[in-house]
């Protein structure tokens, strides 16, 4: 009889029956689960993310597993790997990665070995969109410090606004590992909803007009300019900005390996098996810091809302320069273009060229769309560079 009891006082069912607040808040968290896994199986937005982050954040919510020990990594700045190796569960091993910053970089080489920067090295002009779509990142940290979050939080709220799951992940495990799990849950949910939060946006800021130019054909790009590129770009953004090495370094390196036309077998390792595996790892950990006592708060509400206020003013930002750049250049630039200056490749460039064909059905904005989409990628890894600066 007291092996019976000794075991039934072990189980989830003993947890949930000796606190009733902690039953009501698991099952909350699992409702968000059902969500998450409702969006990525049935509508197919960011699945081989969502999923993986949803099933974290079951794991992380089971009662009694302790697969992860969140006071392991989020009490101080120091983590005692040594402790975490001696001690630690499955997820704490997988969290390593996150926390010491393997996991976005790794990411980036695949994104890079992934990414043709030839529509950005044939119209230089690009670049300047995917600045202005930072303009998000920037208005919601100013936003984020007025309703009271501390800098390093708001810096990691703000970021939500370059539309990059990794950089955003790079900047909160280092500014505010706390918040990593409702930061990482927004950044990809906004993502996936691209195609819904755009076009109204678009429609509203740009004129039938604008939306219909057709704009001319992209220069043919050299393999001499396509190798210099990522050399070029290493230099200038890392010379400039050293904390945004990680990821621009590692974006490069990945292209480097696609246009050199020597390393097609480390090109293709980045852009499938690497990436693939390090998303798994990286989706399973960060789901894992959503658990209930730290997710179920108003400060998760806030950051909900100023992302999504993030991610609009870079949608914002991005389609006014967009306006700028067709009064300098007398209607030859269209304005959609700048909407994808938001670094959600290629997600972004789809939308832009889907809303300029519904004003003109011979209109391809596709390949000039993935300029600012990919400027976009940098510009985001440099915001990212500027608040690990300032604030880690």
């Amino acid at each position: 009889m007291d092996f019976i009891l000794d075991f039934l006082n072990s189980t989830g069912f003993a947890e949930f029956a000796s606190d009733p607040v902690f039953l009501i808040k698991t099952l909350i968290m699992y409702a968000i689960v059902g969500v998450l896994v409702y969006l990525a199986v049935v509508k197919g937005f960011e699945p081989l993310l969502l999923l993986p982050i949803a099933f974290g954040m079951l794991l992380a919510n089971l009662p009694g597993a302790e697969l992860f020990h969140m006071e392991k990594f989020f009490l101080g700045d120091h983590v005692d790997i040594a402790q975490v190796i001696s001690e630690g569960s499955l997820l704490d091993f997988l969290y390593l990665g996150v926390k010491l910053g393997i996991y976005p970089s790794l990411i980036f080489l695949g994104i890079g070995a992934m990414t043709d920067f030839t529509p950005l090295i044939a119209n230089p002009k690009s670049l300047f969109l995917g600045a202005a779509a930072q303009l998000g990142v920037f208005v919601a940290f100013a936003g984020a410090l007025f309703i009271g979050f501390t800098p390093k939080a708001a810096a990691a709220i703000g970021i939500i606004g370059g539309a990059d799951g990794p950089t955003a992940i790079l900047v909160t495990k280092t500014l505010a590992p706390v918040l990593l799990g409702a930061i990482a849950i927004a950044a990809y949910s906004y993502m996936a909803l691209i195609p819904m939060i755009q076009p109204p946006f678009m429609k509203l800021l740009t004129t039938k007009k604008e939306r219909a130019v057709v704009m001319t054909n992209l220069r043919t790009v050299s393999t001499l300019e396509k190798v210099i590129f990522p050399v070029m770009v290493t230099l200038i953004v890392t010379i400039i900005v050293p904390d945004a090495a990680p990821l621009v370094g590692f974006l490069m390196l990945g292209n480097l390996f696609n246009v050199s036309g020597v390393t097609d077998r480390l090109s293709k390792t980045a852009q499938n098996e690497l990436i693939n595996i390090v998303t798994i790892f990286l989706g399973v950990s960060v789901g894992a810091t959503a658990n209930a006592e730290n997710f179920l708060s108003t400060t998760t509400l806030f950051i909900i809302a100023l992302g999504l206020l993030a991610f609009c003013l870079s949608t914002c930002g991005g389609l006014l320069f967009g306006k700028l750049m067709y009064v300098i250049t007398r209607g030859k630039i269209n304005p959609l273009i700048g909407s994808a200056g938001v670094s959600a490749v290629p997600m972004a460039a789809r939308v832009a060229q889907k809303v300029g064909q519904q004003e003109n059905p011979s209109n391809f904005l596709l390949m000039h769309a993935m300029g600012p989409n990919v400027a976009g990628v940098i510009g985001s890894a440099v915001a990212a560079g500027v608040f690990l600066t300032f604030f880690a």
